[in-house]
């Protein structure tokens, strides 16, 4: 997913709606791909000839998926690279948790809903947000948070802080999706040896 995301940066472009509904795997021959959709919302943040950044900027409206949005977007300041990496970090805690802290918030309308979320995005510290989950997640979050809006977001290093994880734990680190034989033996090993 981060890789995806560095693909479409490296090509001048944010996407400013991550959320789950846009990673689709692949079928047939491409079904161990993992693919990044629907570009309705995306931006040029640099000039391809002048290499000239996006000016920053406080007066934008909100633009992508609330539930997933930067807390800068949600404050109204031009998205850049980082916002598409902290919105990833929660499409991360949402794939992994099931629920974000700010779902289901009940509001008169679409302003006042929006509002709630950011209030509860900026009032829920990363360490609470991601309680009970490894510290790369909140690494990743608090990595994100500090980038300043032109800068870089160091995608490998991104990389590392989940692979690192797994190796550290001794996971098996299966690229291609659909060779899904090789972990369910691992699985009835761990099984029988808990016996």
């Amino acid at each position: 997913m981060i890789g995806r995301l560095e693909f479409i940066h490296i090509k001048c472009f944010i996407h400013r709606d991550i959320k789950p509904d846009n990673f689709l795997m692949g079928i047939g021959r491409h079904c161990n791909k993992l693919f990044l959709i629907d570009f309705g919302l995306a931006k040029k943040f640099r000039d391809p000839r002048t290499r000239q950044h996006i000016v920053y900027r406080e007066d934008k409206n909100l633009t992508g998926t609330a539930r997933y949005a930067s807390i800068n977007a949600h404050l109204g300041i031009e998205q850049s690279r980082r916002d598409d990496m902290e919105s990833l970090g929660y499409v991360m805690m949402y794939f992994n948790r099931g629920i974000l802290p700010w779902q289901g918030m009940k509001a008169n309308n679409k302003k006042q809903k929006y509002e709630k979320i950011s209030e509860k995005k900026m009032s829920t510290p990363i360490e609470v947000l991601c309680k009970g989950f490894p510290a790369e997640f909140s690494m990743y979050l608090n990595y994100c948070r500090s980038l300043r809006f032109e800068e870089q977001p160091d995608y490998m290093y991104l990389r590392q802080l989940f692979r690192m994880y797994f190796v550290l734990r001794d996971f098996e680190m299966i690229l291609p999706f659909e060779d899904r034989s090789l972990l369910n033996r691992k699985f009835e090993k761990q099984r029988y040896k808990d016996f």
